[in-house]
């Protein structure tokens, strides 16, 4: 009996498992097994973030650019960077001045009436060339001749009253001589004569206003230029009080160009002109890729703008394509001096950073050092160095973005050939 009872309890579990007889664990102490416990909800989330920022740092290895620099001016490789060089060498730089301008013509003229009366004919084409004196169009001048055949009428009836007045004159003064009249009739007539010697002036003077009239019928250019849109139409009544008149002529040869500089330019503007230097001026369109015309400085504005410490400039321009259009926004260039024998460099050479304006030197053993400069005048793609490079000196212009102090290079073809 004993013996039983040391015995396990055997029992069949309804899932045919045997059990040991004892209760079960939950039962037992009322805890669940560590086994069958819910993992906490917060592990599911750390464990995808540490998978995202592991996926990021392999991504961040594989997409690194190319450009990126390696530790001591060396390629990942470890292999010379290939660059293109060119020499320092002598040349002159121009010192130009560059501003905003306009284009400006040297006259504009609204052709309008001076009298009134009807538009007959327009002898013009809109945009076409005219020069001074040219036939524009015609009013209808028979009232102005009518008026001027009435005005001579005038004048004649007005000389033969006068040469009857004379010759009274004359007969009262004889008359008086020999004391038959009295001096007041002879004084009358001779006032009667002053008279009709002042209507046939004021005569004169209305046929010459009648003939002018007639003139003012025809009507021509009063400059050479172009003429733009026609502003009435032939057959209508026009007058003196229009205010559109009935043409805009512009002149396009010479043109000017007014632009702006800062104030800080004028004394050099000043002392070249002051020494009797003619400056030129060139005019470039707004994107700096086309040159338009080629001029020189005409003169130098009397006062400061206050408001923005610039003054404006004229140039003018021969313009003989006409490449120069009234109020057309152009860059102009004024060459104020000439640097000669300075040391230029291409402006691909120049770079900025740390030790400020500085290049890559290219040496002897074709490693590169960084070298400051001190920069002169930029004239196009060149630039001139004050101080800081010798002529002959090598410098990197193309491929500097791989380069530090010390870095090894391999010249490219051309760069080799501009280096030597």
């Amino acid at each position: 009996m004993n013996g039983d009872q040391n015995k396990p309890d055997l029992r069949e579990e309804p899932a045919g498992r045997l059990s040991l007889g004892r209760p079960p664990l939950e039962k037992a102490t009322g805890r669940h097994d560590a086994a069958s416990a819910p993992r906490p909800k917060w592990r599911r989330p750390l464990l995808l973030g540490l998978l995202v920022l592991a996926v990021a740092g392999l991504a961040a290895i594989a997409l690194r650019p190319h450009g990126a620099r390696p530790p001591h001016g060396h390629r990942m490789g470890g292999g010379p960077v290939p660059v293109v060089t060119a020499p320092a060498r002598k040349g002159d730089v121009d010192i130009t001045l560059t501003g905003l301008g306009t284009v400006t013509p040297l006259a504009t003229v609204t052709v309008k009436t001076q009298i009134n009366g009807q538009l007959t004919q327009i002898a013009f084409r809109e945009g076409q060339s005219v020069h001074a004196g040219d036939f524009l169009a015609q009013i209808d001048p028979r009232p102005y001749q009518a008026q001027l055949d009435q005005e001579l009428g005038a004048l004649e009836r007005d000389k033969a009253l006068l040469q009857e007045a004379k010759l009274d004159l004359a007969r009262y003064n004889t008359l008086l001589a020999q004391d038959s009249i009295a001096a007041q009739q002879r004084d009358l007539q001779a006032s009667l004569v002053k008279q009709y010697q002042g209507a046939v002036i004021s005569d004169q003077a209305q046929i010459d206003n009648a003939r002018l009239n007639l003139i003012y019928c025809h009507i021509v250019s009063p400059i050479t230029g172009r003429v733009g849109l026609r502003l009435v139409d032939q057959g209508n009544f026009v007058q003196t009080t229009d205010a559109n008149g009935i043409v805009v002529i512009t002149q396009l040869q010479p043109i000017t160009v007014i632009f702006v500089l800062p104030e800080d330019d004028l004394p050099a503007i000043l002392r070249r002109l002051h020494a009797g230097a003619t400056l030129q001026v060139q005019a470039w369109d707004r994107a700096e890729t086309t040159r338009l015309a080629t001029g020189r400085l005409e003169t130098v504005d009397n006062q400061i703008d206050t408001a923005t410490g610039t003054v404006k400039l004229r140039a003018i321009f021969d313009n003989p394509d006409e490449s120069l259009f009234p109020n057309q926004f152009v860059n102009a260039h004024l060459l104020v001096d000439v640097l000669h024998g300075a040391t230029v460099v291409p402006t691909a050479a120049i770079q900025r950073g740390a030790p400020g304006t500085f290049v890559y030197l290219v040496k002897a053993d074709h490693t590169v050092a960084v070298r400051p400069v001190t920069l002169g005048p930029v004239s196009g793609d060149t630039v001139a160095v004050k101080a800081g490079l010798q002529p002959g000196d090598g410098v990197v212009v193309d491929g500097a973005d791989k380069l530090r102090d010390g870095a090894a290079v391999r010249l490219a073809a051309d760069g080799g050939a501009a280096h030597r």
